[in-house]
């Protein structure tokens, strides 16, 4: 398999949305570790991305699965070099980069008055929970914990699945979503798991009972794995790119009016509720397709920033939020108007994302803890393999 730089450019952009879409989080009313507005406005912008950037992740991710399962010699030890990076630091991440987040959440949202060193060498490690907040967790980084469940599950039914029934399975997924049903049948399952199924439920990314994360982000990872297969799917989202954008665009006009009109309602009333849960399941499946497509169209070529910026993703990714609520908590002590904080928020998330990635990645013992090959390669050879969280 080829690498598709395409994908690699919606991997960069997607998880660049996530770390802006945490950051407009300190500023809506939705619950967050660390607040510093409730502004109802800011909504608006924030359902722009939320029905898709997770969904796109995880496609993305099942369709690189896929590219580094055929270069390995089996099944399993494809398992162990997942396993290797992505639960090393995922427990890095949960031991060290996370505890400050549940702290601040606690001092700043549930009048505890312990400092952070006491809560980090007790309260953090007691496994119990402490107004709420189970600890230790994993906060942000579910989505490493989720990928590897997912990676282990799909790989465990490839491993006992004969070769002529997975080449059977992958010609009827052509015929199925080689056409328009790349458009239709995964917008269908998002509208029936979001309006349907589980309507107006919330992830807990918990792992066990979060059924809602489920039924929608390991199908994208098993679409993933499956378009990998499929140049006639991308042939489609290429071709229709222009009409699934249209679509998606209609589609959060529809999420973004029920928002502002029933702003003030603790539950949007019928069918208004349902209504806005079926246009996030347009929204979702057809802002994909379009990237998609467009990215098959126009952004499958390599540029000399893509390998360092891929590269960066992952411990972007890791360190993030912990800036992001650091920070926060200090400008809330400042008092500041919220239009500074959010400037000082930005500037200095994506500064601090930068020295942890620049300085961890010189730093050989470190780099697996930040999610990086534990040997940096050569400047001078190009790396085959395709990027992957």
């Amino acid at each position: 398999m080829q690498r598709h730089y395409g994908l690699d450019w919606l991997r960069i952009g997607a998880f660049a949305i996530l770390i802006l879409y945490h950051i407009g989080m300190v500023f809506v009313p939705w619950g967050f570790h660390a607040k510093l507005g409730a502004e109802q406005w800011v909504t608006v912008p924030m359902m722009l991305s939320n029905p898709w950037r997770l969904s796109l992740l995880f496609l993305v991710s099942g369709y690189a699965s896929r590219a580094l399962f055929v270069r390995h010699p089996g099944p399993w030890p494809f398992v162990r070099n997942r396993t290797a990076r992505l639960l090393i630091p995922l427990a890095f991440g949960m031991a060290v980069i996370v505890p400050p987040q549940p702290w601040v959440e606690l001092v700043t949202q549930h009048g505890w008055s312990g400092g952070f060193l006491a809560f980090w060498t007790g309260d953090y490690f007691a496994f119990r929970r402490i107004d709420g907040i189970a600890l230790p967790t994993w906060n942000h980084l579910w989505f490493v914990a989720y990928l590897w469940v997912y990676t282990l599950a799909f790989t465990a039914v490839l491993a006992i699945t004969p070769g002529g029934v997975r080449a059977a399975a992958q010609r009827a997924f052509e015929r199925l979503f080689g056409g328009v049903g790349a458009l239709i049948l995964p917008m269908a399952w998002l509208m029936l798991v979001s309006g349907v199924l589980f309507p107006g439920a919330r992830e807990t990314h918990e792992m066990v009972g979060d059924w809602v994360a489920h039924a929608t982000y390991f199908p994208m990872f098993a679409l993933g794995y499956a378009m990998a297969g499929s140049e006639r799917m991308l042939a489609t989202f290429a071709r229709w790119w222009k009409v699934t954008a249209l679509a998606a665009l209609l589609a959060f006009l529809t999420v973004a009016t029920i928002q502002i009109v029933f702003a003030g309602y603790r539950v949007t009333p019928r069918p208004f509720g349902t209504i806005f849960s079926l246009a996030r399941g347009v929204q979702g499946w057809m802002t994909i397709a379009a990237l998609i497509g467009v990215a098959e169209t126009y952004w499958n070529c390599d540029h000399r920033w893509r390998p360092m910026l891929t590269e960066a993703v992952f411990p972007f990714y890791i360190i993030h939020q912990t800036i992001i609520v650091v920070v926060a908590y200090w400008l809330l002590l400042a008092g500041l108007p919220l239009t500074l904080d959010f400037v000082i928020l930005v500037a200095a998330t994506v500064a601090g994302c930068w020295a942890f990635y620049l300085g961890g990645r010189r730093v050989s013992w470190l780099r697996p803890l930040i999610g990086l090959r534990l040997h940096r390669p050569r400047a001078d050879i190009p790396d085959p393999r395709p990027a992957i969280v």
